[in-house]
């Protein structure tokens, strides 16, 4: 090898590479204390990204229809329009699951008081040849009607006087508020100037890449953001559907917590794959504790609307949007959810489809390449 300038540079390069490693591995515990750290500091303004990123999707679909040409008010109210939109959907929420649940924590007490006796009697009459198994099932008593107020007295007002009276809560709750708080004033200055911080991005980019890298990275950022609109819209309008669906047909079967099981369902379904399993799993418990009966018919109604949700629904609404083959979809839910929860099953989707695409472009690229040869 020619010890050129060139070449000495890329040796330099190794062995600076090399030894930073190395002192990064010897100080593991102090990388990760730094990195804490700075992420804490960074956390709002990530936050505050995410915000930006999700309430631009309304913000510009209302610049779009109610703004067509623009104008020193449709930014300001565009905005307003979207947060009063979010928050609105948060409130029905809200409104329509606390009361719910109000109810149906005192339903579920009455029905699992009720629905005990029924197993017990049916152990006894399933067991009636074991003389030992039959005095041990007469011998238990279960108070569950006792011991669900007193959870309910506690989630109530138990857990209320805890947060009230315990300094270190009062501060997390503090540090909460003031994060989403800094959060939302970054999230407005973003939509406000997004187009500004646009240009002024790409001027940074061409002053430190290549033309060639310049135009690349614009644009895995447009798919990005094109990619991630579309899962996030695609998404919560799978989730309103099913929801609907579910509320509609429970309220035409008479099945009990027709409401509370839709919008659980809506919100559950916002976590791919498995969401909508979960909101089963806990409509199906509850509905148990009036009828079993009806709670077979709920699990029967929930396989048949998410046949039809499987492979009519979605397909058309999320699959098309993202464009990622159901084993890859099946791979980042696994991996996001193993690295970062429920938050990360719904961002390694779209970051999966992104990496997908990019990846088939490149050999797509590389097998015309060949071709030509």
């Amino acid at each position: 090898m020619n010890l050129n300038k060139d070449n000495m540079k890329k040796i330099l390069g190794v062995i600076t590479f090399t030894l930073l490693l190395t002192a990064i591995l010897m100080n593991m515990g102090a990388v990760k204390s730094y990195f804490g750290f700075l992420w804490g500091i960074l956390f709002p303004f990530v936050m505050g990204g995410a915000i930006a990123f999700i309430l631009n999707l309304p913000m510009t679909a209302i610049e779009r229809k109610l703004f067509p040409r623009g104008g020193k008010a449709a930014r300001p109210v565009s905005m307003v329009l979207s947060i009063l939109f979010v928050v609105a959907i948060l409130a029905v929420v809200v409104g329509v699951v606390i009361p719910q649940l109000g109810k149906t924590f005192d339903s579920v007490s009455v029905g699992i008081a009720a629905f005990l006796p029924k197993v017990q009697a049916w152990a006894e009459d399933a067991f009636s040849s074991q003389k030992d198994i039959v005095e041990f099932i007469e011998s238990m008593e279960f108070d569950w009607k006792g011991w669900l107020e007193g959870v309910k007295d506690f989630a109530l007002s138990g857990a209320g006087s805890v947060v009230s009276y315990t300094m270190s809560a009062t501060m997390l709750v503090i540090n909460g508020v003031m994060t989403f708080f800094i959060a939302l004033v970054f999230s407005l200055y973003i939509l406000n100037q997004k187009e500004v911080l646009g240009r002024q991005c790409i001027k940074v980019l061409k002053a430190f890449l290549s033309p060639k890298a310049v135009d690349k990275t614009c644009y895995v950022c447009r798919l990005s953001h094109r990619t991630f609109s579309k899962f996030i819209t695609g998404q919560c309008l799978e989730a309103l559907i099913l929801g609907a669906m579910f509320f509609v047909s429970m309220t035409i079967l008479r099945l009990p917590y027709a409401m509370l099981v839709g919008v659980l369902i809506a919100f559950t379904a916002l976590i791919p794959m498995i969401g909508a399993f979960i909101g089963c799993a806990v409509g199906a418990f509850l509905i148990l504790m009036v009828s079993p009966m009806q709670a077979l018919f709920f699990i029967i109604l929930f396989l048949v609307l998410q046949q039809i949700e499987g492979n009519l629904i979605y397909p058309h609404v999320v699959g098309n949007s993202v464009g990622l083959p159901s084993m890859w979809v099946l791979f980042a839910v696994t991996v996001g959810g193993k690295l970062m929860g429920i938050v990360g099953m719904l961002v390694f989707i779209p970051l999966m489809s992104v990496l997908y695409t990019l990846f088939r472009e490149w050999v797509n690229q590389r097998e015309r390449k060949r071709t030509a040869k």
